[in-house]
């Protein structure tokens, strides 16, 4: 994935610090096998309450929408695991 979905109009409305935050999280993570994903998860979770990130369900959906448009087919696999956890 690129860092172009950070400028697609979709997401314009939502604080740049929240998405930098995500892409970072996003670099951080390509190379996690299964057995880290849970861990990484409540890590990121802590990391995004000591600063103050949190996001909406609207801003949720709108951010996988337009970087779901930008991912490869083994991310997509990815955001639909991840997704599915989410809703857990």
């Amino acid at each position: 994935m690129t860092e172009n979905w950070m400028e697609d109009p979709a997401v314009a409305h939502i604080d740049k610090a929240k998405l930098n935050f995500l892409q970072s999280l996003v670099f951080e993570s390509q190379s996690l096998k299964k057995e880290q994903v849970m861990p990484f998860l409540m890590a990121i979770a802590k990391r995004g309450m000591d600063n103050h990130i949190s996001f909406t369900s609207d801003e949720v959906e709108t951010i996988t929408a337009t970087i779901r448009r930008y991912s490869t087919p083994e991310e997509l696999d990815k955001i639909d695991k991840l997704m599915k956890l989410r809703k857990k």
